[in-house]
């Protein structure tokens, strides 16, 4: 009954926390995400990440960007290919540079250096996710250039991080650059193809069967298919389930869909997702590295907001919009948590600057909210 007892209180502290939030003026995500930290083990210890937990959450969040991608304009995202890919390079560019100067500052190795400042150059858009929809900026020109944006940005930091494997890395598995890339194209073309053919006829298929909740069933089948393909060829799950709510939403079925899914999603698994990324935060042991979490975070949070904010300005959006953009980009999330693990294991991260940089990339998370609201808040 363990995982009853923390269902029980993630639910009544995340519902408390957002609504307070929401009073306080800003977005129900902030509350949610500092709630994780202070029941977590880094304050009052009432819940720990367990495997059944850490689960739960990840399917939280593979329903997040299934809803996101429902709600996207393709249309509009069309329209916006070349600001998206303008802010993912921009938003590469400067944070790699960033986080290496600040490496060699500290007094890194070279080769620890690159993989700090490729490090810096995730970005998951999850979190900004939820505060677009909460804003109701989601299917805004800058909302969708947002998500395209990430997009882009997870596909290159990924083939970066392969060729900087291949190269550097020290352990007995080396990535081949090319087997990478092959991989992300035949998923990409194999989502198109599936998204265009088969995904209508899958939701026309399950649509009459004579069983409970069958086209929701359709479509979260679709959503873990989607998702789970994309792990095995190198891709981000979030990116798979993001590619199959675009699918679906370009079939008669996106209203009801989106209409059955969201009390699933936003009761349970969403809120677990939130609370789950505080609870990787440990202060035991960083005392002696407080310098280093604070200049790593404003060197994060100021290179992406600035890098992808210029990509957005020299493609045609008002500064406003383009600092909004930026915002949006600055979250590192779980990519950047993946990069950080995939790192320590190829040695090409020091142990000792894991818990560090685990807090910057929650700080970059918890930042992402209040900024985004700043940026998008109604003129006065």
């Amino acid at each position: 009954m363990e995982l009853v007892l923390q269902l029980l209180i993630i639910l009544v502290c995340t519902k408390l926390a957002g609504d307070l939030t929401v009073k306080l003026g800003q977005p129900a995500v902030l509350g949610k995400l500092i709630t994780g930290i202070v029941i977590g083990p880094a304050l009052l210890g009432w819940i720990d990440r367990g495997d059944l937990l850490k689960e739960l959450a990840q399917i939280g969040v593979l329903l997040l960007m299934f809803i996101a991608g429902l709600e996207t304009d393709l249309d509009q995202l069309r329209k916006n290919w070349k600001s998206a890919l303008a802010v993912a390079i921009g938003g590469i560019i400067l944070p790699f540079i960033g986080g290496y100067g600040a490496s060699i500052g500290f007094g890194l190795f070279s080769n620890q250096a690159l993989f700090m400042g490729l490090l810096l150059c995730a970005t998951s858009v999850s979190i900004s996710v939820q505060t677009l929809k909460d804003l109701n900026q989601l299917s805004t020109r800058e909302g969708t250039t947002i998500l395209g944006a990430a997009v882009v940005d997870d596909v290159l930091v990924v083939i970066l991080l392969a060729f900087m494997m291949s190269l550097l890395g020290t352990g007995e598995e080396h990535a081949s650059l090319g087997i990478i890339i092959a991989k992300k194209v035949i998923y990409f073309v194999g989502a198109g193809v599936l998204g265009i053919f088969a995904v209508p006829w899958v939701m026309r298929f399950f649509a009459p069967l004579r069983v409970t909740e069958a086209l929701i069933s359709g479509a979260l089948i679709l959503c873990f298919l989607f998702s789970y393909v994309a792990e095995m060829l190198g891709v981000a799950g979030i990116i798979g389930a993001f590619a199959a709510g675009i699918s679906i939403s370009q079939t008669p079925y996106k209203q009801d869909v989106e209409h059955r899914l969201e009390p699933i999603a936003y009761a349970i698994f969403v809120p677990i997702f939130f609370v789950s990324v505080g609870l990787d935060v440990r202060f035991e042991g960083v005392g002696s590295q407080v310098w280093f979490i604070v200049i790593f975070t404003i060197v994060a949070i100021l290179t992406k907001l600035i890098g992808s904010g210029l990509g957005a300005r020299l493609t045609g959006f008002q500064w406003r919009s383009s600092i909004g953009i930026g915002s949006g980009m600055v979250s590192r999330g779980e990519v950047a948590l993946i990069i950080a693990t995939t790192g320590l294991a190829s040695e090409l991260l020091a142990p000792a600057y894991f818990t560090p940089l685990v807090i910057v990339v929650i700080l970059t998370t918890l930042v992402t909210p209040p900024m985004l609201k700043l940026a998008f808040a109604p003129k006065l």
